[in-house]
């Protein structure tokens, strides 16, 4: 008899909770659509909703080759002259030696800039370690491209030039090293006598009106087709001794080393960049 009593009153209690119970259903979290919404969503979206039409990339003819300069490259040295260069010491003309076709360092006269100035580029340039080469480490070969010549001497930014077949120095100091700051992800060095090439991708610091550090550099290198810095940070201008650190500049040229180690004086030829917004 209890019993019975029992399940009545638990039926009874059940049926007078239960639109009670429902309606405190969890709700979908806000802001989280149904599948039902999304579909129904997608299938009243158009392609035309993605399309962007404008504004229309310029046309670029590419050059006969990889190596060759495009139609909007600058040609900073295609084997004829140094017309777009400089001495950093005085700023007068470029003295080193051009002679069939190619530049080889002229390590009394120091190291050379481009006339114009660029902020951030794309840049092409092969190099070429001589096949006599003699010294070791950081004495064989040493030359670098200065990414952005900020003053006299080697200030700047530097990507090295060296003998990186079989030569053994320190690993932030070899070819393909952002000067003691990045260790190439690679090492695919040609041997002495064999051109080497550089493809570069670069980024300017920006700064402050008050000198102070807005956006850091960054670079991206392919040494002989070989990607060796992907996008790096840099810390600051590339030294010798010391830290790194950032100097206010708004554009800066390229500058090519004429190194004092006494090995024999390397080469460049097919130098071009390309100036990026």
């Amino acid at each position: 008899m209890h019993t019975q009593i029992s399940k009545s009153l638990v039926f009874a209690t059940l049926v007078a909770l239960a639109p009670h119970l429902s309606a405190q259903k969890p709700a979908a979290p806000q802001g989280v659509k149904s599948q039902a919404a999304v579909a129904m969503q997608a299938t009243a979206a158009k392609p035309e909703d993605t399309e962007v039409w404008e504004p229309v990339p310029k046309v670029v003819t590419p050059g006969a080759t990889c190596t060759a300069p495009p139609s909007d490259a600058i040609v900073l040295f295609d084997g004829k002259n140094l017309d777009e260069w400089v001495s950093v010491r005085d700023k007068s003309p470029a003295k080193w030696t051009v002679a069939d076709g190619v530049l080889t360092v002229n390590k009394a006269e120091g190291n050379i800039e481009t006339k114009k100035t660029f902020k951030n580029y794309q840049l092409h340039i092969e190099w070429k370690i001589p096949e006599n080469i003699t010294g070791t480490g950081q004495a064989r070969g040493n030359s670098g491209v200065f990414l952005a010549s900020t003053g006299t001497g080697d200030d700047g930014y530097e990507l090295q030039v060296l003998d990186a077949y079989n030569n053994k120095t320190y690993v932030n100091g070899q070819a393909g090293s952002i000067y003691k700051q990045a260790i190439p992800l690679a090492n695919p060095a040609r041997k002495p006598g064999e051109w080497q090439t550089y493809d570069v991708v670069w980024t300017e610091p920006t700064f402050n009106a008050d000198s102070s550090l807005k956006t850091p550099a960054y670079v991206t290198v392919f040494f002989n087709g070989v990607l060796v810095q992907n996008h790096f940070e840099l810390k600051g201008e590339t030294r010798y001794i010391g830290k790194p650190f950032y100097k206010m500049y708004s554009s800066a040229p390229i500058k090519l080393q004429a190194h004092g180690d006494r090995s024999e004086p390397i080469s460049f030829r097919n130098i071009w960049v390309r100036e990026l917004d």
